[in-house]
């Protein structure tokens, strides 16, 4: 069972600006990027549903987190079907990012009132989940649609809360045209915790990367 009401995820969510998201079949590794995003500041973590037995990799690290990493959020992404959304809420999921839009999902996320953040293209596609319960929809993949996209949403649909995940990158440049386009928060893979520092395991490095992302977004927001 989820920890922590969707509201407060959501709340989270936008005061941090920045959602980090990896997926690793080492659980000591995971622990070890969880723990340095931790140290970093962020209270959130997406743990991508890309591997066999991933499951069972996020019930060890949210385990850790519950018992280690007090005000942790940890969610699942990569999430297709109610059925792996009901298996990851089983585990404990504070959050359930799908790639696409899927009522089904949405039914088994509001059943347990689990804050669900679907993958949408379109207004069309965003209006829908609106109207299914959600409070943050994901932009993606946010690099094909680029900030403008987000800007002209919020248009007609002021109240319409954008995450965009893909093309998002820890640059100033990049991070402010999301962020003045209207950006709610971003989610943030690869460019944030790199093929490279999982290789080395260069933790302090993320740790840092981590502290400074989230300055950078807390910089923009009041420039």
């Amino acid at each position: 069972m989820a920890k922590y009401s969707r509201i407060a995820v959501a709340q989270t969510m936008e005061a941090q600006g920045m959602v980090p998201l990896f997926y690793h079949a080492d659980v000591t590794l995971g622990k070890e990027v969880l723990s340095a995003c931790y140290r970093g500041g962020s209270r959130l973590m997406e743990f991508t549903n890309r591997g066999d037995f991933a499951h069972e990799v996020f019930a060890e690290l949210n385990r850790f987190a519950l018992k280690e990493l007090p005000g942790m959020m940890l969610g699942a992404g990569s999430v297709t079907d109610a059925g792996a959304a009901s298996l990851y809420m089983q585990l404990g999921a504070n959050f359930i990012v799908t790639p696409v839009l899927r009522e089904d999902i949405a039914i088994v996320c509001n059943r347990k009132k689990v804050l669900w953040s679907p993958g949408c293209g379109s207004l069309t596609e965003i209006a829908r989940a609106e109207e299914l319960g959600a409070e943050i929809v994901k932009l993606f993949p946010g690099g094909i649609y680029g900030p403008g996209f987000i800007k002209d949403i919020k248009g007609p649909q002021p109240w319409t809360s954008i995450m965009p995940t893909g093309g998002v990158e820890p640059t100033e440049e990049n991070l402010r045209a999301w962020l003045e386009a209207g950006a709610v928060c971003v989610g943030m893979g690869s460019k944030l915790i790199s093929a490279q520092v999982l290789q080395h395991k260069d933790f302090s490095t993320l740790e840092q990367q981590v502290r400074a992302t989230l300055e950078l977004i807390a910089k923009i927001r009041t420039s």
